[in-house]
This record gives structure tokens, sequence and C-alpha cells, in this order.
């Protein structure tokens, strides 16, 4: 693990030079760009990952060579929830401090109501529900010490559910209220917000440009957006928010008003 006094401090003209953020799930995707653009603005981070360890090992390797040891990675399954939130404790001993916990890693697929079983479901809630709960538990007691923030990244099918996607709806629902909760508990030293995807990535194996064009065209900006739109947010949550708490952003180009 990184220890504090291994570290070399960012460029002092950087946003949020020498803090440390966890970011789940950040090594692939939307959670790749948020761990690229606070690293980019001098960020020490913790990236958490499951299953993507090549893709994981090689951001850490990228991004300390740009800045030796500002990277550091940690495997985890939220499964496995007790045993992840003792090896954070460890890691985050280690960075020194933490600042910001990004509740990003999620799992998104359709669960049928006709078809939908218990493995489905508590794959569901535990990725996108259950996790970020107890991981903000877990980082709580540090992030009072800092003054840092919550940042969970929901989705706008919390509010506008997603026929067939029921229980990813809910999930994502359960996790907007979670936020607003909360923040209401840990203030006022600890800010929690949330940010909402629209289109930004298209699932892995979607190639229905039909489908595809058919949600462009809800958007007010009729066009999709990119992961940094995401990350820009984020940042923004951390490091120039400091009275908004409780409360979650769309970055939808408009498509939760005309939805």
């Amino acid at each position: 693990m990184i220890k504090p006094e291994s570290v070399p401090d960012a460029p002092a003209d950087l946003p949020f030079s020498g803090k440390v953020v966890l970011v789940t799930g950040g090594a692939r995707r939307i959670g790749e760009a948020i761990t690229r653009h606070l690293h980019a603005h001098g960020t020490r981070l913790l990236v958490h990952y499951d299953t993507s360890h090549s893709e994981a090992t090689a951001l850490k390797e990228e991004l300390n060579r740009t800045r030796p040891d500002s990277v550091e990675i940690i495997q985890g399954s939220f499964r496995e929830i007790d045993e992840l939130k003792i090896n954070l404790r460890h890691a985050i001993h280690d960075l020194g401090r933490l600042d910001c916990l990004i509740n990003n890693a999620s799992r998104f697929y359709p669960t049928p109501i006709s078809s939908t079983g218990n493995n489905q479901w508590d794959d569901l809630i535990t990725t996108n529900l259950t996790a970020p709960y107890f991981l903000s538990q877990t980082a709580a007691p540090y992030l009072k010490k800092s003054r840092g923030s919550i940042i969970n990244i929901t989705d706008i099918y919390a509010e506008r559910p997603l026929p067939g996607y029921s229980v990813y709806s809910a999930s994502k629902a359960a996790l907007m209220s979670l936020t607003r909760s909360l923040a209401l508990e840990l203030g006022p030293e600890i800010r929690v917000n949330g940010v909402a995807p629209g289109a930004i990535l298209w699932p892995e194996h979607d190639s229905d440009k039909v489908a595809q064009q058919r949600i462009i065209a809800k958007t007010a900006l009729k066009q999709v957006g990119n992961p940094g739109d995401i990350a820009k947010t984020v940042l923004f949550l951390i490091t120039s928010a400091d009275y908004i708490t409780g409360q979650i952003i769309n970055v939808d180009g408009g498509r939760s008003i005309l939805y």
C-alpha cells in the first residue's frame, strides 16, 4: 500500500492537490473517466475493482508513470462486503486520509417480472444499494476528519423507471433516497450528493442503433454525452460545491425533462 510519506505532492495550483479519493468500479467506463479526470487535477486515488484486474493494473501503471505512487488499486467483491470493508480500512489508514468516496460501481441488465429470480435481485440490490451504504459507513469516520464528501452515481431511471428493468430502476431509486438520507445524517461534516447520468455510454452489448437514436431524440440537446461530462460534474461537487448537499444532478442532455 502507498505510505503517506512516499506520495509526492501534486502541483500546488491543481484544485485537489494532495487529497485522496476512493472510486468504486474505477477502472472501466465512467469510473475510469472519473479516475483519470481527478488524477489530472492532482488527486491521489484508491481505485476499487472486482473482476477488472487487467484494466485496473494497466490504469494504475499508466497514471503512476505520470505521477509516481499516486494511484493504488484494491480488489473486492460486494458479495463479501465485510471483507472488503476491512481491506478498505487498511488501505485508507495506509494512505493517511480520505477526502471523498465515489460510489460508482453498478450492475445493469433487464429483469422481466415473469422470469427474475432471487439471484438477480440480490446481485442488483447488493451492488447498487447495499454496497454504497456500507462503504459510506466505512468511510464516514475518515470523511468527518477531512470534512469530505460522498458522491453516488445514480441514474435518470431512478425517477422514470425503464420498462423491463424494474429491479435496476428500484435499486437506483433507493440509492437516490439514500443520498438524501445520508446528507441529513452525516451533515454538517460530510456532504452527500448524487450524479444521475443519461445517455452517456451505451450498454456494452447494445448494438440497437434504432433504439439509441430514439433515446437521443428524447434529449433536449439531441446528442449523447460522454464520460467526461460525469467526471467534470464529480470534480465540481468535490471542489466547488461547499454549500450543496442532498442533491442529485442530472447529466442527461435534458432527457429528464422531455422523457
